[in-house]
């Protein structure tokens, strides 16, 4: 591939942590949340990491995290946010392997694409505070591509409105008299 090419596209494996805590409610016995994510993790699918009583951390899944040269943007919300975040988008499992019904579909720095993940409202989006190497490795990114646009106040076109235009109607309409004719165009004929 051109080296050009490759300068426009990043990619490293990262793995996220998912914790098991209990539910507050009957309806929601597991709550799976999101919390970590490890940059340049191995493939694993569901290993459990730590265990605290009923509060588990697992590492879900390990995905490659690619950054684009036309999402830098995003990528700078992402890390001038409160708490610099990447963001871990999850789906429903169609293979019924996994212990929470979820997998790992994505890890993001755009917060751009993250929006986009919630729109279907079928995924969980989280943000995760992001480690300071990957934070390093995207800021990198994003300062080898983001050229900052200079505002431009737009002007409005310039639109005549003191034009005249009584008698002209619609022209739509074929007949003698036009009903859309201003009143006072209207010749009045003298009664004698």
């Amino acid at each position: 591939m051109n080296s050009r090419i490759e300068s426009w596209k990043r990619e490293l494996q990262v793995g996220a942590v998912v914790r098991r805590s209990p539910g507050v409610t009957r309806w929601a016995r597991e709550i799976w949340t999101p919390v970590a994510v490890i940059p340049g993790a191995p493939d694993a699918f569901w290993k459990q990491l730590v265990s605290d009583g009923e509060v588990v951390d697992y590492h879900a899944g390990t995905v490659p995290m690619e950054l684009f040269r036309a999402d830098v943007e995003g990528y700078l919300v992402s890390l001038n946010m409160t708490v610099p975040s990447v963001w871990v988008v999850m789906d429903k499992d169609q293979t019924h392997r996994s212990p929470s019904g979820w997998v790992v579909s994505a890890v993001t720095a755009s917060a751009h694409e993250a929006l986009d993940s919630l729109d279907s409202g079928e995924s969980i989006v989280e943000p995760v505070p992001i480690p300071e190497s990957l934070a390093a490795w995207i800021k990198e990114f994003i300062d080898m591509h983001y050229i900052e646009e200079p505002f431009k106040k737009r002007r409005r076109d310039e639109v005549r409105v003191d034009g005249v235009e009584d008698g002209k109607g619609d022209a739509r309409i074929r007949q003698e008299s036009d009903v859309f004719r201003a009143p006072s165009s209207i010749k009045k004929s003298r009664v004698q």
